[in-house]
């Protein structure tokens, strides 16, 4: 009798691991969050951008990640496929990771944050895409679900802790070092980015390996948008990438507007990083819960639930007049997100064919980060015309999801493997 592994009866110890990793990798990116607007408004950078507006400028910066990551996942998850090597391209991700979260110490204007904003959107295409087709590849589709909420969950963990940490470190620099002498707050809190980025690669390196049984797929890169059944006109991974969409739309609507969040609701940067992080917090905590249940009853009644749950919710933040208001309405989006994501991926995997992984669930992944760019953008914008305009078009955005879902996800969709 074939003695089973782990990922056949629980979480991969491989999955555990690199979440762990990527925790700290995280952790360190999102210390950016609340950081690049701050920086932004500072004195540290000058020039002039097109002669935008600052809101507008920071949305951009922002905003520029999630579209570059999104638009080169499709290629560097093809790649990964086509190596057949995923710990690779996670290691090649992290560590132009580091030097990208450092080099924010010596950019002194609008295009050079582009630069390297730019160069880190890059980077997280490679981590990204090959992560989670590890994760993919070293799961059944008894436990897919629950090594997606287990990873994730860890890479939460880290993200939403950057923002608490690079509030604090904002808030009380100047800070005196031996050898070094003074800092500010800034280039503490992109040290500490580049160093998780480093500490994550050196995790990788020593205790993740590929799946056991990966080869090198010749095949051509296969992404499919329409359906080929006569019911539905998107195929279902793609139908799932838009959910993800609007979902990951709303996580980033907040972070353009810090500062009028601020003056809204009479708060400092470290009250700020409390909201964004509560959403962070809560999809972490459920995503594990959520992840193992949609092994048992199914995925895709969870995603409708949450982004039902998802319309009201972001609205209301648009209405919040109270910090605590906010770190509620914030708690409340991550359970319902969590809802969203952690089945999303986990029958995207299902459905990804076999060499196909890591280009295939890329179109999730890319609307993810694109979801995140848009949002930042729109958010940017649209303040203009008053608070609540940004959260009421991700509310929008999240009813149009729903329908998406219920038309083009069957009920029984089946694994495509």
């Amino acid at each position: 009798m074939k003695k089973e592994n782990s990922s056949s009866v629980g979480v991969d110890k491989r999955v555990v691991f690199l979440g762990f990793a990527r925790m700290a990798d995280a952790m360190g990116n999102s210390f950016l969050i609340v950081v690049l607007p701050l920086y932004i408004a500072s004195d540290n950078i000058s020039g002039n951008f097109f002669g935008l507006k600052e809101s507008l400028i920071t949305g951009l910066l922002l905003g520029v990640f999630g579209l570059i990551t999104s638009f080169t996942q499709p290629f560097t998850g093809r790649f990964s496929d086509k190596a057949g090597k995923r710990k690779l391209f996670v290691l090649l991700g992290l560590i132009i990771f580091t030097f990208a979260n450092f080099a924010y110490s010596f950019a002194s204007s609008y295009w050079l944050l582009l630069l390297v904003r730019t160069a880190q959107g890059i980077a997280a295409a490679f981590t990204i895409t090959s992560s989670l087709a590890l994760v993919s590849e070293v799961s059944t589709k008894k436990t897919r679900g629950n090594n997606m909420g287990v990873y994730n969950s860890f890479r939460l963990v880290g993200f939403g802790l950057g923002p608490l940490g690079s509030g604090f470190l904002v808030e009380n620099g100047p800070y005196h070092l031996p050898v070094i002498g003074e800092i500010n707050g800034f280039v503490a809190s992109f040290g500490i980015a580049a160093a998780a980025a480093f500490l994550s690669a050196i995790l990788v390196f020593f205790f993740v390996s590929d799946p056991d049984d990966i080869e090198p797929s010749d095949r051509k890169m296969d992404i499919k948008i329409l359906s080929k059944a006569k019911d539905t006109v998107l195929d279902p991974i793609f139908a799932l990438a838009l959910a993800t969409l609007v979902m990951s739309f709303g996580f980033s609507l907040l972070a353009p507007i810090e500062t009028k969040t601020n003056e809204r609701l009479s708060q400092g940067p470290f009250m700020f990083s409390l909201e964004f992080s509560a959403l962070i917090a809560a999809l972490a905590v459920t995503q594990p819960i959520v992840g193992k249940l949609s092994d048992k009853y199914g995925r895709r009644i969870f995603i409708i639930i949450g982004l039902i749950c998802l319309m009201p919710i972001v609205l209301v933040e648009g209405l919040t007049t109270e910090p605590w208001q906010m770190i509620t309405a914030r708690g409340l989006q991550g359970i319902s997100a969590a809802m969203v994501f952690a089945p999303s991926l986990a029958l995207a995997g299902d459905l990804a064919e076999k060499g196909q992984a890591g280009s295939q669930l890329s179109v999730v992944t890319m609307a993810f980060g694109l979801g995140i760019s848009l949002g930042s953008f729109v958010s940017g914008y649209a303040v203009r015309f008053g608070y609540i305009f940004p959260f009421l078009i991700g509310s929008i955005l999240a009813g149009i999801g729903l329908l998406i879902v219920r038309s083009q996800v069957p009920k029984n969709v089946e694994s495509q493997t």
